[in-house]
């Protein structure tokens, strides 16, 4: 479990060809403090740990990426050299202080416009249908594994402000209209709407038994 607030940015070092691919990242995170089996937040996307060893100033490590995590994220277009925000996952007792995250990518999103206005940046971001019903205005939704505030929704767009600081220390700074992105809907909107779905089933049966 996360709650979308990156606490460093990683590197891609290289990414191995196959149906399983072996991506390696090099990060700012102790060596020491990265276990084997350990899960980390790849731009929203939450991935194993399956080797680590000591870098200068950090730790390199290696992922297996599954096909299934490569056709539903944006994993599957990453590059060396690539640029991607990181989280450790959640601790008891550790501060909560975006929304929770379970790393579970819903779909890919993409960026349709970006305007600059003094250090601030406005985003317009294209949904896929399927997760519009769960976007909702003052929402919380997570965005290659940022959490960020919904400022506004119309169809299958929705705006999200950048503050200067998060665009400075994670990647979506250097997002562009086109970008492709990782979401993740807030948990709590998905069940709420599995509620709302099973009363109505209910309700059907209901009618169908009198």
């Amino acid at each position: 479990m996360f709650t979308g607030l990156v606490s460093a940015l990683g590197r891609i070092v290289s990414i191995s060809e196959g149906d399983v691919r072996r991506m390696t990242v090099s990060s700012p995170y102790p060596a020491s403090s990265i276990e084997l089996g350990a899960s980390i937040a790849h731009a929203g996307v939450c991935l194993t740990v399956v080797a680590c060893r000591e870098l200068d100033g950090g730790a390199e490590y290696d992922l297996d990426v599954s096909p299934e995590t490569l056709s539903k994220t944006t994993l599957g277009s990453w590059e060396a050299g690539y640029a991607v925000n990181l989280e450790r996952a959640l601790k008891v007792g550790d501060e909560l202080g975006g929304h929770i995250v379970q790393g579970h990518v819903d779909g890919v999103g993409r960026v349709v416009s970006r305007s600059d206005e003094d250090g601030w940046i406005r985003f317009l971001v294209k949904a896929p249908t399927e997760l519009c019903a769960f976007i909702a205005y003052k929402g919380s939704i997570t965005v290659d594994g940022v959490s960020l505030t919904v400022n506004r929704v119309a169809g299958d767009e929705f705006e999200l402000m950048i503050i200067p600081h998060t665009a400075e220390v994670t990647t979506l700074g250097s997002l562009q209209a086109g970008t492709r992105v990782n979401l993740e809907v807030d948990v709590m909107a998905r069940y709420a709407a599995r509620l709302m779905e099973a009363r109505a089933d209910g309700a059907a049966n209901n009618e169908v038994q009198s």
